[in-house]
């Protein structure tokens, strides 16, 4: 197959060219830059655009540096200032994901290929006529959360070549071809802000709001933040207080206060229930057999664990997740990813919100 890779520099693209080459496909490798080579957004675009032009030199492949800087600023960086501002939490990597390397990239260059390959631990499994987003063999790794929010055409066009792997393996399978970036350390936190901190970044477009930091349990004030977009749900490090580990439970935006509680087992850092609206199915639902509630697997964050839950549907259209486990750090805004129960169908996803919901009805009528 002709096949479009997306790579990045990293170790897991690399080894995602080695493989598709092995089994014989024609390759053209892609670099997506989203950053401009200011002190803002480069991604450190350089040295990762040198370590693609390597690969691409080594097995001689036709190898691009294409830019969607603007379409990332518009789509992506616009919604996470906004959904900060307002007192949520972002997840700019499922919206990347979606809008920027199979939404725009596809349209402009990912459609003139059979396929589109990407380094994402993730699979796929087509079952009778219908292609399922599938989870990875290294749970640890697996990165299904990030691609929640992808549309079935986007999902019938991708290959996740190392989705098989642990991420052991890819790392031994590398070394054994001599791969120069083969002990490069994966990319850590938002991609768009390169080695710029998060709180500057926040901090040049939303500029800082002083206000009380508040226990909780009490009423007292402990202290003052600059800012509440500067915290969310769960948050522990980066609020100056004493005498902890203190954890952010509560915002009231309106009035810009951070509420706060004691301990690391304090019961207003967990909750059971979370609302979730906005409903994405990947493929269909595939929960159209008459039932009052399903038994799923979810994630409201990116970790390795998968949390058994069941899912049910409010008359208002929204959705109710009820975990079988206490749930650190429900923040409304991030996403909550569902899974079938046995964790191996990424089934979509849907926002969290702060809203409470009421009355439960059958989770087919969708």
């Amino acid at each position: 197959m002709k096949i479009a890779v997306l790579i990045s520099g990293g170790v897991d693209s690399a080894v995602a060219v080695e493989r598709l080459l092995a089994q014989g496909h024609d390759l053209h490798l892609f670099y997506i830059r989203i950053g401009l080579d200011t002190d803002e957004g480069d991604c450190s675009a350089e040295e990762d655009i040198e370590m693609c032009s390597f690969i691409a030199r080594r097995y001689g492949l036709p190898f691009d540096v294409v830019s969607l800087h603007e379409e990332y600023w518009e789509n992506v960086m616009e919604y996470a200032l906004r959904t900060v501002r307002s007192g949520l939490t972002p997840n700019p990597d499922i919206m990347c994901n979606k809008m920027i390397k199979f939404g725009y990239f596809e349209q402009r260059w990912g459609h003139e290929f059979d396929r589109t390959a990407t380094g994402h631990y993730a699979t796929t499994r087509i079952i009778g006529d219908k292609v399922w987003l599938a989870t990875a063999v290294d749970a640890v790794k697996d990165q299904t959360d990030f691609l929640a929010r992808i549309s079935y055409e986007q999902l019938k066009h991708l290959m996740f070549p190392i989705g098989d792997l642990p991420k052991a393996e890819v790392r031994a399978m590398a070394i054994a071809a001599n791969l120069p970036n083969a002990k490069r350390k994966d990319s850590q936190g938002i991609c768009f802000l390169g080695k710029i901190n998060y709180n500057d970044f926040i901090r040049r477009h939303l500029g800082e709001k002083p206000g009380p930091i508040i226990e909780i349990e009490t009423g007292r004030k402990l202290g003052e933040h600059r800012g509440f977009w500067f915290h969310t749900i769960g948050q522990r490090k980066g609020l100056g207080l004493s005498g902890g580990p203190w954890y952010v439970v509560k915002k009231n935006v309106d009035d810009n206060v951070i509420y706060v509680s004691n301990g690391y087992d304090t019961d207003k850092q967990y909750g059971k229930v979370i609302h979730i609206d906005e409903m994405h199915y990947i493929t269909e639902n595939p929960w159209s057999n008459g039932c009052e509630s399903v038994q799923i697997c979810f994630k409201n964050r990116h970790m390795p664990e998968f949390l058994p839950a069941t899912l049910t549907k409010a008359p208002d259209g929204s959705y109710v997740i009820e975990s079988e486990r206490k749930v650190q750090g429900i923040a409304p805004g991030q996403f909550a990813v569902i899974y079938d129960r046995a964790a191996e169908l990424c089934i979509g996803s849907g926002i969290i919100t702060g809203r409470p919901v009421t009355d439960i009805v059958n989770i087919t009528n969708n």
